[in-house]
């Protein structure tokens, strides 16, 4: 058995919460390792400790428990951008969490990363589904912090906020690939400097 996958782990019953988590961070390393095409469930089932039916009871199928896991990612990089906005309300400041956000999802967990932005899945709706959540809730919180705080109509914030989604998403991307040049840090200030001149100068907190 693999070493990730203690023999003591067989037969200890886990709430169904902690048994769910438990699955989906086995299964993380299988399609990070395999890509989903490759990767087996009893692959999956070995990395977690469980048996195959313990597996089967919590997701139905492969597809099942990537849609699970691709989910559990977008989640993770919406909440991580709604929480940026709300760290602060110096605009100049949220402008640079929400671009560290982008930053920080792509640093933890390069795998999670390429599941959301690059999966070899997009043909298949759900999955498609949930890819287009990860940019569309990203949006969805940015323009509304934009409408309330620079009083654009909503139509004219969301243009802004696609831009810095689409901004952040692309530099990430290629900063995951040649960091080792440049620190998370200053990729970060780089890429919110950019944005900042045109949203924060172009468009300054109303009332000031």
């Amino acid at each position: 058995m693999s070493e990730t996958a203690p023999a003591q782990q067989r037969g200890v019953r886990l709430p169904r919460t902690e048994r769910r988590a438990q699955l989906l961070a086995a299964a993380q390393r299988v399609f990070s390792a395999n890509g989903y095409h490759a990767a087996a469930m009893d692959e999956i089932a070995e990395q977690a400790g469980v048996s195959k039916p313990v597996l089967y009871q919590h997701f139905p199928g492969k597809l099942d428990l990537y849609i699970a896991l691709l989910e559990s990612h977008v989640d993770e990089l919406v909440g991580r951008v709604q929480e940026a906005l709300a760290s602060t309300t110096d605009n100049k400041l949220r402008v640079q969490a929400a671009v560290g956000a982008f930053f920080d999802f792509v640093n933890n967990d390069a795998g999670a990363f390429r599941m959301v932005f690059e999966s070899d899945l997009r043909g298949e709706p759900a999955v498609q589904d949930a890819v287009d959540r990860a940019t569309s809730a990203s949006v969805d919180a940015i323009t509304e912090t934009i409408t309330a705080d620079a009083g654009l109509d909503e139509a004219k914030a969301r243009l802004l906020a696609v831009g810095l989604v689409g901004m952040s998403q692309v530099s990430a991307r290629f900063w995951l690939t040649h960091h080792s040049t440049m620190s998370r840090e200053e990729a970060v200030a780089l890429t919110a400097t950019l944005a900042w001149r045109g949203i924060g100068a172009g468009f300054p907190l109303q009332g000031k």
